[in-house]
């Protein structure tokens, strides 16, 4: 049955929808900006591991009563600041310090949420997360996140960009490849906990990733990658939170796949376009800039 342009709108009446709309747009924003340098630098894992990391905070404060996203954000905190002693003072690999506690800190929450006789409801949220429940103070950090995530990265650009090239170049420049690094470890860590409610532990990486790979079929250049990613972000939001409604599914988990099916269109149509084009848009190097 078609449905009719009136009905389409239906859900946009409705406070809770909006909110989580907007929500999950503020979201998008801050990924579409830190999952571009995610993509570029092949941190995917980090997000990843982060997001996992995150599952002992939001466990032990659904136990406490305190507010999970202050769980999460210090959990993930801690992690990431584990991973760099890790990488420093015990000379492992980055991959391997983050694979040591990623499984760390998953045990640990499974260990919490099973010795906890109330935790069967609040597990779905954890894992998929509960857009449609976003309220207006999640409005509110959402928002400062988003500021706080594009200054960085702004003020940040250049060092990002020599650390991206070699962080020899970075050095020469006296760009402090070091705090560099720990800064973009901060952005993932700030977008990973900020993307917490909209889609879950489980789905955080597709809405940091998806999007970025999307913009990436279509331009080089990173602020204009930036830009298109996080368009997608918001797409993928309005789809998935309309898919949600129309279909009954679950939320965050439709507006992960949808992002996931934006980045596939998204590849299908730069293919296509190639393929009739090939002179004028052959394959051309990323750009830095």
């Amino acid at each position: 049955m078609t449905l009719s342009f009136a009905a389409l709108l239906a859900p946009f009446t409705l406070e809770f929808f909006q909110r989580g709309l907007l929500g999950g747009a503020l979201v998008a924003v801050l990924c579409g900006v830190v999952g571009t340098w995610v993509v570029v630098r092949g941190m995917a894992f980090l997000g990843e591991a982060l997001a996992h990391g995150m599952l002992p905070g939001v466990a032990l404060a659904t136990v406490l009563g305190v507010p999970v996203l202050a769980g999460g954000a210090l959990s993930a905190v801690a992690m990431s600041i584990g991973i760099g002693a890790l990488h420093r003072r015990a000379r492992l690999s980055y991959d391997t310090s983050i694979g040591l506690l990623f499984v760390s800190m998953l045990a640990l929450g499974v260990l919490i949420i099973s010795h906890s006789g109330s935790f069967a409801t609040d597990a779905t949220a954890i894992l998929f997360g509960d857009i449609l429940a976003i309220t207006p103070a999640d409005l509110l950090l959402l928002a400062a996140a988003a500021v706080l995530g594009v200054t960085v990265a702004i003020l940040c650009h250049r060092p990002f960009v020599a650390l991206a090239l070699d962080a020899r170049i970075a050095t020469v420049l006296r760009l402090r490849p070091r705090w560099a690094q720990a800064a973009l470890v901060g952005l993932v860590t700030l977008a990973v906990v900020a993307s917490y409610q909209a889609v879950g532990s489980l789905l955080v990486v597709g809405l940091l990733l998806a999007p970025a790979v999307a913009a990436g079929q279509w331009t080089t250049r990173l602020p204009t990658r930036m830009v298109l990613a996080a368009a997608f972000g918001v797409a993928a939001v309005v789809l998935g939170l309309l898919t949600s409604w129309f279909a009954a599914t679950a939320a965050g988990a439709s507006v992960a796949a949808a992002a996931i099916g934006l980045a596939a269109l998204s590849w299908a149509g730069r293919s296509a376009v190639t393929v009739r084009r090939p002179s004028a848009l052959g394959t051309a190097p990323a750009s830095l800039s």
